[in-house]
């Protein structure tokens, strides 16, 4: 069964004041009445007594029904933003779950593809499995606090924890777990002052889906990631040298780079990827004065 949405004006409904009108209509009717009843005391009378208890009436009666419309609108009004906000939640949300889901399942991909490809010995086969079971229990950590975070609070009466923003303290950790999927990754991060805490998030989206990407495309090759202050911008940039040689390249659905570029246009970014030389490079630049 489909909700019926509520049709919203983009102009708000005028409510005229229907004082004036039937003041006018009251002292019309109380002329014609006199008029027609004449100049005897009790037609007067009945005159000045019936006409402005319609008058109260009508006015009662005009102004429940302006405030019924106006509370009819602003109803209607709640309802559409919420259905906006609602809304935009999802793709914040279709976002967030498309870069968990997509960043481990790709390393466990990757890290299983290379061990596969570069004829490990036991022990190191052995390691790569430890590797691929710490990832799955991560990802899938993660993915049940997501979804405890998507909770009504009504179910237990309080609200569900919330994981910290990641910061540039977390770049090691994104580089940690890249390499041991079997990706080389040099960090060069020179932490700027006073970045946002939104510039700080994009910035580790950036590593991390860079990285997979790179992981994905090129295997263990490797790879610079590159945190600093580039005149009035603070950049960053992944880097990598070309994929390795007999390297297949996987296949993804295509929105990484999409979802990403608006993730950095979303805190006044821009993001760029192309190839560069052998390798292929992912850059993004912050105004710095945006990114305080």
């Amino acid at each position: 069964m489909t909700r019926e949405r509520p049709e919203i004006s983009h102009e708000r409904p005028r409510w005229t004041s229907r004082t004036g009108a039937i003041a006018t209509a009251v002292v019309v009717v109380l002329f014609l009445s006199l008029v027609t009843v004449g100049s005897s005391a009790r037609g007067a009378q009945i005159t000045l007594v019936v006409v402005p208890c319609v008058a109260v009436a009508v006015s009662v009666w005009a102004m429940a029904r302006t405030r019924t419309q106006r509370t009819e609108y602003e109803r209607r009004l709640t309802t559409w933003a919420v259905e906006r906000a609602t809304q935009a939640e999802r793709l914040r949300i279709a976002r967030d779950l498309h870069d968990l889901v997509s960043h481990g399942i790709g390393l466990i991909t990757v890290r299983a593809a290379t061990a596969q490809a570069t004829g490990q010995e036991r022990e190191e086969l052995a390691t790569a499995l430890s590797d691929i079971e710490d990832v799955s229990r991560q990802t899938t950590t993660e993915l049940r606090r997501m979804l405890t975070v998507l909770r009504e609070p009504a179910a237990t009466g309080d609200a569900a924890p919330l994981r910290p923003a990641e910061s540039f303290a977390d770049l090691p950790g994104i580089v940690a777990a890249a390499e041991r999927t079997g990706l080389t990754v040099h960090l060069d991060c020179v932490e700027p002052a006073r970045v946002s805490a939104g510039v700080q998030l994009a910035t580790c989206a950036v590593a991390r889906e860079a990285l997979h990407n790179t992981l994905r495309h090129a295997g263990p090759t490797i790879t610079t990631l590159t945190v600093r202050a580039d005149g009035d911008d603070l950049l960053v940039r992944v880097e990598d040298e070309g994929p390795v040689p007999g390297w297949r390249a996987g296949t993804g659905a295509g929105h990484g780079l999409s979802v990403l570029r608006d993730r950095v246009q979303a805190v006044g970014g821009a993001l760029t990827a192309a190839p560069c030389g052998p390798g292929f490079r992912v850059e993004a630049r912050f105004r710095r004065e945006m990114a305080r």
